[in-house]
């Protein structure tokens, strides 16, 4: 895709830059800026005479900022890029995600360097271990889709392991199954022969060297940050361990196709375990199903014989929660779990209008008028 040239928001790093040299650099004079560090080289040609030395003046100061980890070491993220998006946008979303820790001095830098008219669209994996300038340097080139693992909301650990295999990786899916095939390392409050459920879904920046041990790790890495101790706390008041919660944000994350209907969907579950109903939801169904001859791991429509296949997960015929998820749930998933719609609805059924939402009943005869016609 050609380069774009983007404004990297440089009003607002020129304000910046122009008050912390007056304030603090004018003992040096700024007549000095051309001598700047021998690391940061003479500014782009694309920098405009008059910002220069305000440029130069702010990062010889800061020079120190730009070899250092930029932010929370243990982050690690892939970012998208879309046409037009600027330099400073971006720069602004990865400090949200916590990969950089001073926005201004890298869109100050980008600015130095020209390097802000050289991000392009695409996919960018970066994280807070780098330097700013490592970063920087990053953005210059789309990461590398050879090693870079996409784990949507939802899927089971074999469809990641089918992920896997179509990534130039030192090891094979089967590998990866063999990885996940063993408990949590935390207490999750039951027993569980894998780790399904606990393999955080996101976009994970692989070196085709590593083992898929150490992929499983970083997975369980991100999820035991991403799922803290707030979240924790709402699946207590819930009454639910960490793995009755995930395994109840699963079968949300398998049931809900408009976010906004999470917590509805979780409210019903809920109602349903505190009255001893049997869950009946599908995606469990689907989950004991497994593979189908069609290539996919989630069997739908299903059948009426589906709804009697002897399983442990089948919550047709049995009672509670299934032993443990039937998928990897995100993050929505499980804030929905943690903080549920309070309702009466113990039913629920998708909507006739093909919209992906689901009309939600208190009683069963409420939910059969709901059926379709």
């Amino acid at each position: 895709m050609p380069r774009r040239r983007r404004s990297s928001g440089l009003p607002l790093v020129g304000v910046a830059a122009v008050a912390i040299a007056c304030l603090v650099c004018a003992p040096l004079g700024l007549s000095r800026w051309s001598s700047a560090p021998a690391s940061l080289g003479p500014p782009s040609s694309l920098v405009p005479a008059w910002q220069a030395p305000f440029l130069t003046a702010y990062l010889a100061l800061r020079q120190g900022s730009l070899t250092v980890p930029a932010g929370d070491p243990s982050i690690q993220t892939s970012i998208e890029v879309e046409p037009g998006e600027s330099a400073g946008e971006v720069v602004d979303r990865l400090a949200e995600a916590g990969v950089v820790s001073d926005p201004l001095l890298l869109k100050t830098y980008l600015r130095y360097r020209g390097l802000d008219v050289g991000i392009e669209a695409g996919r960018y994996a970066v994280d807070g271990g780098q330097t700013l300038e490592e970063i920087a340097a990053a953005l210059q080139s789309a990461a590398d889709s050879r090693y870079t693992l996409v784990v949507p909301e939802g899927w089971r650990r074999e469809q990641i392991a089918q992920a896997i295999g179509s990534l130039d990786l030192e090891f094979s899916p089967a590998d990866f199954l063999t990885a996940t095939r063993r408990k949590p390392p935390w207490d999750v409050g039951g027993g569980v022969e894998s780790l399904e459920g606990f393999l955080f879904p996101d976009s994970y920046r692989l070196d085709p060297r590593w083992s898929s041990e150490r992929v499983v790790q970083l997975m369980l890495d991100t999820f035991q940050r991403r799922v803290d101790g707030e979240l924790r706390e709402g699946f207590s008041k819930q009454g639910l361990s960490l793995l009755e919660a995930v395994t109840l944000a699963s079968i949300v994350e398998r049931e809900a196709i408009l976010p906004e209907e999470r917590p509805l969907i979780a409210s019903v579950f809920l109602n349903r375990l505190a009255q001893r109903m049997k869950l009946q939801a599908d995606p469990t169904v689907q989950y004991a199903l497994g593979f189908q001859p069609d290539g996919g791991w989630w069997k739908s429509p299903l059948a009426i014989d589906d709804l009697a296949v002897t399983s442990p997960y089948n919550t047709y015929l049995v009672g509670g929660l299934p032993p443990g998820p039937i998928a990897n749930p995100g993050l929505d998933s499980l804030q929905a779990v943690a903080d549920p719609a309070v309702t009466t609805y113990y039913y629920f059924r998708a909507a006739c209008d093909g919209s992906g939402a689901h009309l939600f009943a208190a009683t069963f005869e409420e939910h059969s008028r709901n059926a379709c016609p």
